[in-house]
Protein backbone atom coordinates (compact mmCIF):
# COMPACT_ATOMS: atom_id res chain seq x y z
CA UNK A 1 0.00 0.00 0.00
CA UNK A 2 1.13 3.64 -0.77
CA UNK A 3 2.34 5.81 2.27
CA UNK A 4 1.82 9.49 1.42
CA UNK A 5 4.58 11.79 3.35
CA UNK A 6 3.31 15.69 3.59
CA UNK A 7 5.80 16.39 6.22
CA UNK A 8 9.08 15.53 4.84
CA UNK A 9 11.03 18.78 5.02
CA UNK A 10 13.84 20.13 2.54
CA UNK A 11 17.00 21.69 4.76
CA UNK A 12 19.24 24.51 3.79
CA UNK A 13 21.90 22.67 2.29
CA UNK A 14 19.30 20.62 0.00
CA UNK A 15 19.42 17.67 2.58
CA UNK A 16 15.63 16.19 2.93
CA UNK A 17 14.36 15.28 6.07
CA UNK A 18 12.14 11.78 6.59
CA UNK A 19 10.13 10.79 9.39
CA UNK A 20 10.59 7.87 11.44
CA UNK A 21 8.29 5.56 9.77
CA UNK A 22 9.04 6.29 6.22
CA UNK A 23 12.83 5.19 7.23
CA UNK A 24 11.57 2.17 9.12
CA UNK A 25 9.44 1.20 6.03
CA UNK A 26 12.08 1.48 3.90
CA UNK A 27 14.63 -0.56 6.72
CA UNK A 28 17.04 2.77 6.39
CA UNK A 29 19.44 3.83 9.04
CA UNK A 30 21.53 7.07 9.33
CA UNK A 31 24.56 6.64 6.96
CA UNK A 32 22.93 4.20 4.04
CA UNK A 33 22.49 5.04 0.63
CA UNK A 34 19.20 5.39 -1.02
CA UNK A 35 18.64 5.72 -4.81
CA UNK A 36 16.32 8.74 -6.24
CA UNK A 37 14.49 7.97 -9.53
CA UNK A 38 12.90 11.41 -11.01
CA UNK A 39 10.72 11.53 -13.87
CA UNK A 40 7.91 13.64 -15.01
CA UNK A 41 7.98 16.26 -11.53
CA UNK A 42 8.10 12.94 -9.26
CA UNK A 43 10.20 11.45 -7.14
CA UNK A 44 10.60 7.89 -6.20
CA UNK A 45 13.12 6.90 -3.29
CA UNK A 46 14.39 3.70 -2.85
CA UNK A 47 17.28 1.37 -0.31
CA UNK A 48 19.90 1.62 -3.00
CA UNK A 49 20.51 -2.15 -1.78
CA UNK A 50 16.59 -3.03 -2.94
CA UNK A 51 17.13 -0.97 -6.06
CA UNK A 52 20.54 -2.81 -7.40
CA UNK A 53 18.75 -6.01 -6.58
CA UNK A 54 15.95 -5.11 -8.78
CA UNK A 55 18.18 -3.81 -11.81
CA UNK A 56 20.02 -7.01 -10.96
CA UNK A 57 16.65 -9.56 -11.44
CA UNK A 58 15.04 -7.45 -13.89
CA UNK A 59 18.23 -7.46 -16.40
CA UNK A 60 18.23 -11.35 -15.68
CA UNK A 61 14.28 -11.83 -16.62
CA UNK A 62 15.85 -9.85 -20.06
CA UNK A 63 18.64 -12.59 -21.14
CA UNK A 64 16.22 -15.30 -19.88
CA UNK A 65 16.31 -18.03 -22.66
CA UNK A 66 12.62 -18.68 -24.10
CA UNK A 67 12.04 -21.11 -26.29
CA UNK A 68 9.59 -21.36 -29.31
CA UNK A 69 6.60 -23.14 -29.30
CA UNK A 70 8.41 -25.81 -32.28
CA UNK A 71 11.20 -25.79 -29.39
CA UNK A 72 9.05 -27.11 -27.03
CA UNK A 73 7.25 -29.75 -28.88
CA UNK A 74 10.27 -30.92 -30.10
CA UNK A 75 11.41 -31.78 -26.44
CA UNK A 76 7.94 -32.93 -25.31
CA UNK A 77 8.32 -35.20 -28.52
CA UNK A 78 11.96 -36.41 -27.31
CA UNK A 79 10.58 -36.76 -23.36
CA UNK A 80 7.90 -38.81 -25.00
CA UNK A 81 9.96 -41.13 -27.49
CA UNK A 82 12.25 -41.76 -24.20
CA UNK A 83 9.62 -42.60 -22.01
CA UNK A 84 7.88 -45.25 -24.36
CA UNK A 85 11.27 -46.79 -24.57
CA UNK A 86 11.49 -47.43 -21.12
Amino acid sequence: MAMIVNDAKIMSKGQIMLPKDILETLKLKTGDSVTLICENNQMILMNSAVYAMKMLQDGMADETYRPDEDEVMDLVKEVRSEIEGL
